[in-house]
């Protein structure tokens, strides 16, 4: 078994050898160890070193907050009732069809005068679409509710 006393490593020191020869951070008067205690650990840190354990701490907190954060958002997000109204249709689940411009026929121009009005093709002669932001329903969808997710196999 090694015990500290056999130990030979500049970083180790330990206080069972209680002198008057002792450094002052085994001096009994200062330290309150009793001579059984353990040995104690030395280590001169200089201010890089203290710098690069600050960073790594903070980034394995931040690594794990963020996370944490945003799912709690989330949570708390898909519990309150969705009240905005849909942007592109301002509420109403209907899209002005963009051929036509609403009137539901296309008037074309032959020459000479002569025009002919025909159905729009887009939307059937009704002039509107339903709003594909959001599916007709009039309220705005939440952003993760806006992406479709397709199996690509």
């Amino acid at each position: 078994m090694v015990t500290a006393t056999s130990l030979a490593s500049p970083f180790i020191c330990c206080p069972l050898k209680l002198s008057s020869s002792s450094p002052s951070y085994i001096n009994p008067q200062r330290n309150q160890r009793s001579p059984t205690s353990y040995p104690c650990i030395k280590a001169d840190l200089d201010q890089n070193t203290v710098v690069a354990i600050s960073v790594g701490v903070v980034s394995v907190a931040m690594g794990i907050g963020i996370p944490i954060f945003y799912e709690s958002q989330i949570d708390n997000a898909s519990k309150r009732d969705n009240t905005q109204p849909c942007f592109p249709c301002n509420g109403s689940g209907a899209q002005k069809c963009r051929f036509c411009l609403g009137t539901g026929s296309i008037t074309v121009e032959l020459g000479g005068d002569e025009k002919e009005v025909s159905r729009c093709i887009n939307c059937d002669g009704v002039g509107s679409l339903t709003c594909t932001t959001c599916q007709g329903s009039g309220i705005q969808p939440r952003y993760l509710d806006r992406r479709e997710f397709k199996d690509d196999d």
